[in-house]
């Protein structure tokens, strides 16, 4: 009776767990060439009126990027920012929102 309990408990775990992720997504990817390889890797998802994306990529010689955002929508009114972090490490973060008639 406690191994099916259990048993039960834990596939309910997991179906909830996965319903809370249908929404999310992630990209990988790389490419070669004679200077070297290049690879990229993003991921996002959307919940309960929000959404979000990472990436990351890093270029033949080693030189990485990232950027990460979120945006919202609350009654027609939305709101965004993304934080980009170049190769040497400089940061820049814009912002915007809008109101949808």
């Amino acid at each position: 009776m406690t191994k099916t309990l259990t048993a039960g408990l834990l596939a309910g775990t997991f179906a909830l767990l996965s319903v809370g992720q249908a929404n999310a997504w992630t990209r990988d990817g790389s490419t070669s060439s004679p200077r070297g390889t290049a690879s990229v890797h993003a991921s996002g998802g959307c919940a309960g009126g929000s959404c979000s994306r990472s990436i990351n990529r890093t270029g033949p010689n080693g030189y990485s990027m990232s950027r990460n955002g979120s945006a919202s929508c609350d009654g027609g009114y939305c709101t965004g920012s993304r934080t980009t972090t170049g190769p040497s490490g400089n940061t820049v973060t814009r912002s915007g929102s809008f109101h949808r008639y």
